[in-house]
């Protein structure tokens, strides 16, 4: 069984001290049992409901901080982008590339990061079956880059909800590449009447061991050590001191079924 993976960090970059508190904090978890950790903050949030919500500290000073901390750390990184156009300065700070969940269809995105030659983390839409995913990863592996990775995300179901298929995580890795299960989005609460999305950060933990037990191969989990007042998915990032207890279940499930 490969290594676990495990994408994890604050929504978005909303100072220069909590993303490295944060990171410092996950890498001796990660060390600890054995995980590879990969730091993850968005540079700045494109897709917000509210014209008031918070979308970061400025691109190059947030683009800034997340190298920095993947080089004291010595550890990837990821942020995603959301227009082809700024694929190739982003590129120039990050490991990863993450294509949002929404623009999983978009074309000139998908080519745009591929062409960087970093690995392009696709999140599945809530849209889209887990079969019709290989026409994303066809986009990037196109520009001759065959770094990706596709990201489950849940399904939409109904209005004001989503839900997670046990059976996606096989069906996806008949793709043939890595697959990572988002156990903080699969569990938020869209389209609220506020303009500000819920969650369920609670069963977190459920989520994850699910992923485990069915294959796969990296997790994501944005954390924070106050979320209640983090100024991105306050409902939805899971509370840092939480975060060891469920990868150490994590890891005792993938033990069990080696």
């Amino acid at each position: 069984m490969n290594k676990l993976f495990l994408i994890s960090g604050p929504c978005v970059v909303e100072n220069d001290i909590t993303p490295l508190l944060i990171a410092r904090t996950v890498k001796p978890m990660c060390d600890d049992l054995g995980i590879e950790y990969i730091f993850k903050a968005s540079y700045r949030k494109a897709n917000r409901t509210r014209e008031d919500s918070f979308t970061g500290i400025g691109d190059e000073e947030a683009l800034q901080i997340i190298r920095g901390i993947g080089r004291e750390l010595n550890i990837r990184t990821l942020t995603d982008v959301h227009e082809s156009h700024e694929v190739p300065m982003v590129a120039e700070y990050v490991d990863v590339l993450q294509i949002p969940a929404f623009l999983c269809r978009q074309t000139s995105l998908l080519h745009a990061a591929g062409v960087s030659g970093k690995i392009v983390n696709i999140k599945k839409g809530q849209f889209v079956s887990p079969e019709a995913m290989k026409y994303p990863v066809e986009k990037v592996i196109a520009t001759g880059n065959h770094n990706v990775w596709i990201c489950e995300r849940g399904f939409s179901f109904g209005y004001e909800d989503l839900i997670v298929d046990a059976t996606v995580i096989p069906r996806l890795k008949k793709h043939g590449v890595p697959v990572v299960m988002d156990c903080t989005h699969s569990l938020q609460v869209p389209n609220q009447s506020s303009g500000i999305s819920g969650g369920n950060p609670e069963y977190i933990e459920t989520i994850a061991k699910v992923a485990a037990a069915t294959g796969a191969d990296g997790l994501f989990i944005e954390t924070h050590p106050d979320p209640r007042n983090a100024l991105s998915d306050a409902s939805s990032m899971l509370q840092l001191d939480q975060l060891y207890d469920i990868l150490s279940k994590v890891m005792r499930i993938r033990q069990a079924l080696e």
